[in-house]
């Protein structure tokens, strides 16, 4: 786990006030703004039934999701004025002053006879130009993961994580007149249409790969007449499935159209949870049962093929651990995906750093308490990384997601970079039980934790609290 930093001097300090002062100034203005908005955050499930109404939550995952796509043509004129206000190209304008850079922030293209044609500049962007290749050269400008600087987007995002518990990243597009960005393709996501300014047509056709795991694109002549043939305009909400083929336009006689594109779901299906929770079972499984243990045929590895005797024993191997599987209750351990996840999501919108530090009294043991930002934090079940004879030994870790970069999220981070986000807490494999109490429960007693000793009672709650994660209520 990360070590602690150490303590600002007094100047540094100063600087950190500031900057907390911001903060409060900007969650006033956006409350103060957002009291009469038009979408709901009080929760996950409320942003997001909000998001898609009038449809209802329920109807929309039983007769859309990744079946299906929906178009909803709202007609709200506070709505379209609330989606206006998200992204628009002046705000593109104000953002190139702060050193944007060409492929990494932002892409300009254009489709010109069914192929994407990239009009990207080296180094930084410059507006002038781009306004250039906007005008006389009808580019399309593709502006990545703008939620990194639009503090409302970041709010809408970091919903989204919450509701789907997976990443949802974002993309602008500004495309002029009577021109079209990009190709008919296919993404690997499953992806909501916010229409922000002006109109954008849309043309969907039936997926020639269902639930897509990659980007492809579609020559024109392959894909047939459009399922659906649609103008959006400010305020409408387009959803597709991953693999749908699509393609849109700006229409003549409209200025310009901007839209926002959010996406999810990337590498989040049942095959990529069975790549992450399989190993650590069948490691397991060794442990425990000497025949998957034996060894393999000699040279079996320098056969050309391995035949269908070969192919028969994995299948008893295989039928075996599944009935182990089903009869002994055993728990999967995720422990990639997790990590992933937690280590690249946005952290809490507009979360203070002071809310990051232990306050209030020290949990005791007749203290009530409670876990803070649940909704940021989840458990694992994995090796326990100590350099020790013990290669096997198992440990529960506690990581969160409130000290990640809003900066970063979404950009592709090295290996490096996403190890040094990971944040949190190991405790010993026994103290499973009671974190699993305080995650499922408002508010435990320390008392009624479920650990034999009380040493060790107060020692996880005292871990907790000294990281900000809990509170003595």
């Amino acid at each position: 786990m990360p070590n602690k930093g150490k303590r600002v001097n007094k100047s540094a300090g100063q600087e950190k006030d500031e900057e907390v002062v911001s903060v409060k100034q900007r969650k006033m203005m956006l409350t103060k703004a957002s009291a009469d908005a038009p979408l709901c955050f009080d929760s996950p499930r409320e942003f997001f039934q909000s998001l898609i109404s009038p449809m209802s939550v329920d109807e929309f995952f039983q007769h859309h999701w990744e079946k299906k796509p929906l178009v909803l043509h709202r007609s709200d004129a506070a709505l379209a004025d609330y989606y206006r206000s998200l992204f628009q190209l002046s705000d593109l304008q104000q953002l190139c002053s702060r050193g944007l850079q060409f492929g990494t922030d932002l892409n300009i293209c254009r489709c010109i006879d069914g192929k994407k044609k990239v009009l990207n500049k080296d180094g930084r962007v410059k507006f002038s130009q781009l306004k250039k290749d906007f005008d006389q050269k009808k580019a399309t400008m593709q502006f990545h993961q703008p939620q990194r600087f639009k503090d409302e987007l970041w709010r809408i995002q970091e919903r989204l994580e919450c509701f789907f518990g997976s990443l949802v990243g974002s993309n602008v597009y500004i495309t002029p007149e009577d021109s079209q960005g990009l190709p008919p393709h296919y993404d690997d996501v499953e992806v909501f249409i916010l229409q922000l300014e002006g109109q954008k047509h849309w043309r969907l056709y039936k997926p020639t790969v269902h639930l897509a795991r990659e980007y492809s694109l579609e020559p024109e002549e392959h894909i047939g007449t459009p399922t659906h043939d649609i103008i959006l305009q400010a305020g409408d909400l387009l959803y597709f499935p991953r693999g749908t083929i699509h393609q849109a336009n700006t229409p003549s006689g409209v200025d310009h159209s901007t839209h926002l594109t959010l996406s999810t779901y990337q590498n989040t299906s049942w095959g990529d949870f069975m790549l992450d929770v399989f190993p650590s079972f069948l490691f397991d499984s060794m442990k425990s049962d000497h025949r998957l243990r034996c060894g393999l045929p000699q040279n079996l590895l320098t056969c050309p093929s391995f035949g269908p005797d070969i192919n028969k024993q994995v299948c008893v191997f295989l039928r075996h651990l599944a009935d182990r599987l089903e009869q002994e209750h055993k728990e999967l351990r995720s422990t990639d995906m997790k990590r992933d996840f937690i280590s690249n999501r946005l952290p809490p919108f507009l979360l203070d750093q002071a809310d990051l530090e232990p306050a209030g009294k020290l949990p005791a043991l007749d203290d009530t308490v409670c876990i803070k930002f649940k909704e940021h934090l989840l458990l694992t079940v994995e090796p326990s990384q100590d350099d020790t004879d013990k290669a096997t030994e198992l440990a529960v870790f506690v990581l969160h997601s409130l000290r990640n970069k809003r900066e970063t999220h979404m950009m592709g981070l090295s290996d490096d970079e996403q190890g040094s986000q990971f944040q949190g807490l190991r405790f010993p494999l026994t103290h499973v039980a009671a974190l699993k109490q305080l995650l499922r429960l408002e508010r435990v007693a320390v008392r009624d934790l479920q650990l034999m000793q009380d040493a060790d009672k107060l020692g996880l709650t005292l871990g907790l609290w000294t990281e900000g994660l809990l509170h003595v209520c």
